[in-house]
């Protein structure tokens, strides 16, 4: 039942409503004085709204008028206008115009550090003690296991028929392991006397690994003129923090190319290879049958998975990542190779590399 004091309470009109606004606030777009309170700013301020226009303000707010010379995020280059944040990545950002006729895209790196690629291995002391079988026998089971693409067991039968040393496969599995930090050293000597700075292009691509039955990628980078493979990163994952970590590492290690990045289209690669190769242009191939073509690593991956495809996947990251770099250290200084007259990668690119000191290169421990 309705009380006799709210049946002649007056009805509540649009003008009646108007009084509660102040008579100095004015809509800024259209002048109206048809407003309405709509809550407060985030900081703290009364805002009202436009019944004509629907435009939204707060008066009293000192940032009207006074905005600060610099804005949150990085105008537009196109238009000189404002922008907002359309996708943030670990290395960089991406941005959009905020105004719909432009609406520009454009890409901003982020100052930070950028995490090295697999095949920086953590340094091991290396030590014969404990080893019974001389260095010449344990220097051929590696040449069998990483250079005539056999399984570890067929390696420890060859060192049997050949040898005639016995040993179980996982005593060559324990050979590797302590002969890869051997191995990294001599590398890290050598990469000091070769200079690819001069050739024309750099390849980079991806593949894929095997680990405990899941799926990972293998990024690699290849010289065109020595075909010398530059670095690789063994990651989980397909996205651009792997290449940032590739490319940064190539940049670091062998500088820049005179001509070009050559890579397919996967976008991955187009920051980066902005970032830390400014001043080579960037090939993206569509097509094996392009004048310039990523064929060359292609091959690369045809022998890498001639040799992988024996052991039908690896075990661990680590085992993978240590096993691939030692592969890739004997394709690089010890491996000849026929479309280069028969000499390794790294005597193309300058090294000095006779006999003497190839066999040398086994006998540093």
């Amino acid at each position: 039942m309705v009380s006799p004091q709210n049946h002649y309470l007056p009805e509540r009109t649009e003008s009646s409503l108007m009084k509660i606004v102040p008579s100095n606030v004015v809509c800024p777009r259209c002048y109206s004085r048809k407003l309405h309170h709509y809550g407060k700013d985030p900081q703290g301020f009364q805002k009202y709204r436009c019944l004509v226009c629907k435009r939204q303000f707060a008066p009293d707010s000192p940032l009207i008028g006074h905005r600060p010379g610099k804005r949150k995020y990085p105008s537009c280059p196109k238009c000189g206008k404002a922008s907002f944040l359309h996708h943030d990545y670990t290395y960089y950002s991406n941005y959009r115009c905020g105004d719909k006729s432009c609406y520009h895209s454009f890409f901003s790196p982020k100052l930070v550090n950028i995490k090295p690629p697999s095949s920086a291995l953590r340094q091991h002391a290396f030590s014969m003690k404990r080893m019974r079988h001389p260095l010449h026998i344990v220097i051929a089971a590696l040449n069998y296991y990483f250079m005539a693409n056999v399984t570890m067991r067929k390696a420890s039968q060859l060192l049997s028929s050949v040898h005639q040393v016995h040993v179980s496969h996982v005593t060559i599995s324990k050979w590797i392991k302590r002969f890869t930090p051997v191995f990294q050293h001599l590398q890290s000597s050598f990469l000091e006397k070769i200079n690819l700075s001069d050739s024309d292009e750099w390849h980079f691509d991806e593949t894929y690994v095997k680990i405990n039955g899941k799926d990972y990628y293998l990024w690699l980078a290849i010289d065109s003129e020595t075909r010398f493979v530059l670095d690789f990163n063994l990651s989980p994952y397909r996205n651009s923090d792997s290449a940032f970590s590739l490319v940064k590492s190539c940049r670091d290690k062998f500088g820049t190319p005179r001509s070009a990045i050559v890579s397919d289209r996967y976008f991955a690669y187009q920051q980066p290879v902005k970032l830390f190769f400014s001043k080579a242009s960037h090939i993206r191939v569509e097509d094996f049958h392009d004048v310039i073509s990523n064929n060359l690593i292609e091959a690369f991956n045809g022998q890498l998975k001639a040799w992988y495809n024996q052991k039908r996947g690896f075990g661990s990251f680590d085992s993978a990542n240590r096993l691939l770099a030692t592969f890739i250290y004997f394709y690089n200084f010890l491996r000849p190779h026929s479309s280069l007259g028969h000499l390794t990668p790294a005597q193309v690119a300058g090294l000095d590399s006779s006999k003497r000191n190839r066999d040398n290169w086994f006998l540093v421990a």
